[in-house]
């Protein structure tokens, strides 16, 4: 069994910034982490995700604005994310798994709320 925990969520205004954190208890049969969210009334979307090979796949709506990263030393996969908007708005999760678009796991999730 893998632990996700997410950390860095919180309120920011239209153009800021924050940084999301995930820690995994163990990255033994894990080759993708990926952050996902869930905005109100909506369906859970993939933001992003990175490959234990450091290959990295963004969604459309976070192209050029969200950064995903991996540190493999500490477990822990992060996404910077910049420029945010309204539309941002959602809980996020981490997730991590053996395949892309396929979580095995998934942490709690924390809330982002982007004020405009």
């Amino acid at each position: 069994q893998v632990q996700l925990v997410e950390s860095g969520g919180g309120l920011v205004q239209t153009g800021g910034s924050l940084r999301l954190s995930c820690v995994a208890s163990t990255t033994r049969f894990i080759n993708v982490m990926s952050w996902y969210r869930q905005a109100p009334g909506k369906q859970r979307e993939s933001v992003a995700s990175i490959t234990s090979g450091g290959r990295t796949n963004y969604a459309d709506s976070a192209q050029g604005r969200f950064t995903i990263s991996r540190d493999t030393a500490s477990n822990t996969v992060s996404l910077q994310m910049n420029s945010l908007k309204p539309e941002d708005t959602a809980v996020y999760y981490c997730a991590a798994g053996l395949w892309e678009g396929r979580p095995d796991y998934w942490g709690q999730g924390t809330q982002v709320t982007v004020s405009s």
